[in-house]
């Protein structure tokens, strides 16, 4: 079996890679643009850029399963001139324009990597997202992966291309990049933080461990087809828990200050910064239980082991 693995030199396509590889499988690396160092590995493939017309005939000659990680990502300042459009060639048309080449080249299973995005961007405290909830995104990078996520199914249903589609929270671990990233950089340094009293509010994240060991589930678990699967480390955590575990793993003092959540929220839209905001202040949490009953899955690595790993790379 080959597994074809999109945005392989990405955060999480390159650990798909790396798991399939010590598992002894083998994977075929999909690039945007291939390193000449790697022009003569067949494990590799460059592609170029993603859009409704790329040629996956190369990238998929023999190969089983797809797992597509590639995607147009969320940003928090976007340049492009019509932010959906541009989500909508990449995460749309060029996911769909994949799976029909797949399906037509004897694909046998597709996993698609979506957004908890497509469910919301919060939910109340006692109300988790399940994965059969109304779907309801909020931004163009959520409504983007909802669209690919019903086009690949009514793929699916077409030419019985098996579809898998997971839509992971916040993904953290080696190499994490963003928000996250920052949050790791300033815990380090010991910069104070005003956000000792957001301590109600509870986030679902997911280590990079543990969603890669959820995808490479998804390749041979016949009960994967056609369903959707939400994923998370299993503790939540608030704001507050959150930045005191991550000094505990880098074992550093970290400085809370005692600022109302009021306060912060108002400052936050003064400085247009209410994306921001609504991350650190509110809850988004995630019910995986269908995934962890439907698949016999369980993450491999608790909160505190995923946080050490992510600090210790960053």
């Amino acid at each position: 079996m080959i597994v074809a693995v999109t945005g392989a030199n990405g955060f999480i396509g390159a650990r798909v890679v790396d798991m399939l590889e010590k598992q002894g499988r083998i994977a075929r690396a999909c690039v945007r643009d291939l390193h000449p160092d790697r022009s003569a590995d067949f494990r590799y493939c460059s592609i170029g850029n993603i859009g409704a017309d790329t040629d996956w005939s190369r990238a998929l000659s023999g190969v089983s399963v797809v797992v597509h990680t590639a995607a147009r990502v969320h940003v928090m300042r976007d340049t492009a001139s019509d932010p959906l459009e541009a989500f909508r060639e990449v995460n749309v048309r060029g996911t769909l324009n994949l799976a029909r080449q797949a399906a037509a080249l004897g694909v046998k299973r597709f996993i698609f990597v979506s957004s908890i995005k497509v469910n919301g961007e919060a939910t109340p405290f006692d109300c988790p997202f399940r994965a059969d909830d109304p779907p309801l995104p909020i931004d163009a990078y959520g409504l983007s992966k909802l669209e690919a996520e019903r086009g690949l199914l009514e793929i699916a249903k077409q030419t019985g291309l098996e579809v898998a589609i997971v839509r992971p929270p916040l993904v953290y671990g080696a190499g994490v990049k963003g928000n996250f990233a920052s949050l790791i950089e300033v815990v380090r340094r010991g910069v104070p933080l005003p956000l000792g009293a957001i301590q109600g509010n509870r986030r679902s994240m997911v280590s990079l461990e543990n969603l890669v060991s959820l995808l490479i589930k998804c390749i041979d678990h016949p009960k994967a087809v056609n369903q959707i699967f939400l994923v998370c480390d299993g503790e939540d955590l608030s704001t507050a828990e959150l930045l005191l575990r991550l000094g505990r793993a880098m074992e550093r003092p970290v400085r809370l200050m005692y600022v109302p959540a009021i306060i912060l929220k108002c400052g936050a839209a003064m400085l247009g910064r209410k994306n921001i905001a609504q991350r650190l202040l509110e809850s988004l949490r995630v019910d995986d239980q269908k995934t962890r009953e439907v698949l016999g899955w369980n993450p491999v690595l608790s909160v505190d082991q995923g946080l050490i790993i992510a600090c210790r790379k960053a």
